[in-house]
């Protein structure tokens, strides 16, 4: 399948940070979200973001113009239509997932791809739901989409290879390294990596160190260019809570039981960044 227009459902920072890329590419962009306002702040954001690639000499002023003229914006799902793949960049939530799903799945002609970026959720449920479970996958980017190269492409139980080589394809043509993995709970990077924030929740609860020796330790002693808790204040804690509450959930092993601390610290809303605190202040 030629992906000429992808769909983007949520204007988020997920949903603007996959459309920038498209745009980027040469891919038309079709941004839904459930509010005119939503929408133009997230083409708002995109247009920051490019604004940041001019100023380090990495794309030009026409290239912006160029790539924002690829994006429409609309409140209407019926905009959809034009799209090849429609990309489901809602919060993760299984139940505002699947509702945004069922929507999306009832408008589009038979023969689109609809992809989820869940980053915790089966796909093989999500696309069970679905009339065309054969062309239903997990495209799982990560934060920042724009800079970071790698895409978790995840193959549901029904997903045909038909379907997994279309969205392989796009994915390589975005400029991404996208790898292939399994249906399971927190696929693969995450099945890792939340855990270990986790466990550095633990450490942290338990005094053994500060916040800032804890992430000296990783950065310098594991090489990770960020440490697991001011990560965690970009992800957001309450991200990172409900993807350990899956884990439980679905796997009942007591190893996945989130830190007393993260959840305490959820509950007094402080998520991270996007709240001004979270392990750290901002």
């Amino acid at each position: 399948m030629d992906i000429r227009t992808v769909g983007i459902i949520g204007a988020g920072t997920m949903g603007n940070g996959i459309a920038q890329a498209c745009a980027v590419s040469g891919i038309d962009v079709v941004m839904v979200d459930i509010s005119d306002a939503a929408v133009d702040k997230g083409i708002a954001t995109i247009a920051g973001s490019l604004d940041r690639l001019i100023k380090k000499d990495k794309i030009s002023a026409l290239e912006k113009a160029t790539a924002l003229a690829r994006i429409k914006g609309s409140a209407r799902y019926e905009d959809l239509k034009s799209a090849q793949l429609v990309i489901e960049a809602a919060t993760e939530n299984y139940e505002l997932k699947l509702k945004i799903l069922k929507q999306a799945d009832a408008l589009l002609a038979p023969e689109v791809i609809i992809a989820s970026n869940t980053s915790s959720i089966s796909i093989t449920k999500l696309a069970a739901a679905t009339s065309r479970p054969d062309r239903f996958i997990g495209m799982h980017f990560f934060n920042p989409v724009p800079m970071m190269a790698l895409v978790e492409i995840i193959r549901g139980l029904q997903t045909s290879d038909a379907t997994h080589d279309a969205v392989h394809a796009m994915a390589t043509a975005l400029g991404k390294s996208p790898i292939t993995v399994k249906n399971a709970p927190g696929f693969v990077v995450n099945r890792i990596l939340v855990p270990m924030i986790n466990e550095a929740f633990f450490v942290l609860a338990e005094g053994l160190a500060t916040p800032e020796d804890i992430d000296a330790g990783m950065k310098l002693g594991c090489n990770q260019p960020i440490g697991p808790l001011a990560l965690a204040d970009m992800i957001g804690l309450d991200v990172c809570l409900a993807v350990m509450d899956v884990y439980l959930t679905e796997f009942g092993d007591s190893k996945y039981r989130p830190c007393p601390l993260l959840k305490e610290m959820v509950a007094a809303g402080r998520l991270g960044r996007k709240t001004g605190q979270g392990v750290y202040k901002y």
